[in-house]
């Protein structure tokens, strides 16, 4: 299972241009990779809309959701992480698979998605994937809608602690799917303006 295997410091890449790459990841605390398992029903959800779209990875941990649709060649990846290691360590990451479609921004996702988009094109697909019990998943999705940083019809994926009860969907997104492994709960959202 992923879980025993991020444990020991790596992700695996799934499918794609890296199939079954094992990469390195810094154990730090609170760390908690997709498993393959949701990583894997989450990428059959996403088969048809990964391939060119450009990809937003708002708490990326390992970086197993955004380095797995860029091995599915998404078009774009921008990859944010608070953690200075684990931001450098995606960094090498790219750089050991001669990914040069990405982006990491090393700091709190919060903040940049409060000063929006500056100018620049949107997001067809946005990874939620909050540290739990903190309660950031409603901020989060309140700032990628307020900001205007998704594309009309993008789908948005968020990953919480089964627990989590109040959530604040905003308004123009539609549930798509909803599964439970373990005490996750994960669902797909999709962008729909004329609903």
């Amino acid at each position: 299972m992923s879980k025993n295997k991020s444990a020991s410091g790596q992700v695996r890449i799934i499918s794609g241009q890296w199939r079954s790459r094992k990469l390195p990841i810094h154990d730090l605390e609170g760390l908690r990779p997709t498993t393959d398992r949701v990583r894997e029903t989450l990428f059959n959800w996403l088969a048809s809309d990964i391939r060119g779209a450009r990809v937003l990875d708002c708490f990326a941990g390992s970086g197993a959701l955004s380095l797995e649709a860029l091995s599915r060649y998404a078009s774009y990846a921008r990859i944010c992480e608070l953690q200075s290691n684990a931001a450098k360590q995606l960094k090498q990451n790219l750089q050991t698979l001669k990914c040069d479609n990405a982006d990491v921004i090393s700091g709190d996702s919060l903040a940049l998605l409060k000063q929006g988009l500056n100018n620049d094109k949107g997001f067809d697909i946005a990874f939620v994937d909050p540290p739990f019990r903190k309660g950031l998943a409603n901020t989060t999705m309140a700032l990628l809608a307020e900001h205007n940083w998704l594309n009309e019809n993008a789908l948005i994926y968020l990953e919480t602690e089964s627990d989590l009860t109040q959530l604040a969907i905003p308004n123009h997104w539609v549930e798509l799917k909803q599964k439970n492994a373990g005490q996750v709960t994960y669902r797909l959202f999709q962008y729909q303006l004329d609903e």
